[in-house]
């Protein structure tokens, strides 16, 4: 049995440049060489690996402004310190929010363009009404027409 094929693209650019080309070279053939399952499957722990990175910045994050809430003797320069550290790791923060928050949405495109079950079944529900629509245009078509003519 042969195995399911997805349409999934696989976009390739042409090279424009010659530094660390074989590399590349050698890492589009072996993407190339790959089926469908094992492309979908990389792709999936790409997406993994980066939620996972994103997720362990924010906690980190989370961890290091609580340590930085500490209440105590602070001189001045101490706290300057804590507020620069509360601030980079803020921004630090929203940043892996925000790449969490384009992972969203490219996964919620995804979803809605490769959803083909609902697309299948949205179409066969047209069509069925479609042909049921056709049928009842063609029995009022011939109840007029026996009108017309004056058949019985």
């Amino acid at each position: 049995m042969s195995e399911p094929q997805t349409d999934v693209s696989r976009p390739s650019a042409l090279p424009t440049a010659n530094l660390l080309q074989r590399q590349r070279n050698i890492a589009a053939q072996a993407s190339l060489d790959q089926n469908s399952d094992e492309y979908l499957n990389t792709i999936e722990e790409e997406w993994n690996k980066k939620i996972d990175n994103e997720v362990e910045t924010l906690v980190d994050g989370m961890v290091d402004l609580v340590s930085l809430a500490s209440i105590g003797d602070k001189d001045k320069f101490k706290v300057a310190q804590e507020s620069f550290q509360a601030e980079s790791r803020a921004e630090s923060m929203v940043r892996a929010a925000n790449s969490l928050l384009a992972v969203t949405h490219s996964m919620k495109l995804l979803l809605l363009v490769s959803d083909e079950a609902q697309i299948a079944h949205r179409r066969d529900a047209e069509l069925r009404d479609l042909q049921e629509e056709a049928k009842e245009t063609k029995a009022n078509i011939a109840k007029l027409l026996d009108e017309l003519f004056g058949r019985s």
